[in-house]
């Protein structure tokens, strides 16, 4: 991880859009209200229904603010693990290599299916 994606400071939450005020809502581009409904959502569904190191993996990108909603919080955009290259996915599919070959869910999936359910 390069220190230009650790430093990175949002203004609005990447959940709901409002503005953010605290030093670590800031950070993390989650305001404390989203940063719970997204853990909650995390929590109810996408443990009983995919692996857990790939659920380890999308509440990481989460966490980091490499999605963002574009349409309606239905589709995302997703930063590589290179953190060079974007990718589209949605709960439905992803871009990246392994949504397009469709044989396994990839964790950028998950993370918008996580971001979707709590919404």
């Amino acid at each position: 991880m390069t220190a230009a994606a650790t430093t990175h400071q949002h203004t609005n939450c990447l959940r709901c859009g409002r503005k953010l005020t605290s030093t670590k809502s800031t950070a993390t581009g989650y305001g404390p209200t989203c940063t719970r409904k997204v853990k909650a959502a995390a929590k109810a569904e996408i443990v009983a229904t995919y692996k857990p190191h790939l659920v380890a993996k999308a509440e990481e990108l989460i966490e980091q603010g490499g999605i963002v909603a574009l349409r309606g919080r239905n589709v995302f955009q997703v930063v590589a693990s290179n953190g060079v290259d974007t990718y589209k996915a949605a709960r439905q599919g992803c871009t990246c290599a392994a949504g397009l070959k469709g044989k396994h869910v990839c964790y950028h999936r998950i993370a918008a299916h996580i971001l979707s359910l709590a919404a």
